[in-house]
């Protein structure tokens, strides 16, 4: 069975702008409304949640816990170090 859709559609052009900017509002209302009624409850957070961020920048800084000391890109003789040079005969040491 066929329906023709057309002129039928209820999210489209200006109206589905509209309904985008509603939801943006009282988004912002009710966070303002959340926030000030629960504003104890978020500062006492607040410390664990810089704990919590200074966690997360480590591990995604450093790609994972395996991330310190290792070099990308480059050939294997740079990373490793430079050997000494050995003696020459007749020097002592």
């Amino acid at each position: 069975m066929y329906y023709d859709h057309f002129g039928y559609e209820i999210f489209s052009g200006f109206w589905s702008f509209c309904y985008v900017i509603g939801f943006i509002v009282v988004g912002f209302i009710v966070g303002y409304f959340l926030l000030t009624e629960h504003l104890a409850h978020v500062v006492g957070v607040l410390p664990l949640l810089l704990l919590l961020a200074c966690l997360l920048m480590h591990v995604f800084m450093h790609h994972g816990h395996g991330g310190h000391g290792h070099h990308h890109g480059g050939d294997a003789s740079q990373s490793e170090p430079p050997k000494p040079n050995p003696p020459k005969p007749g020097e002592s040491s």
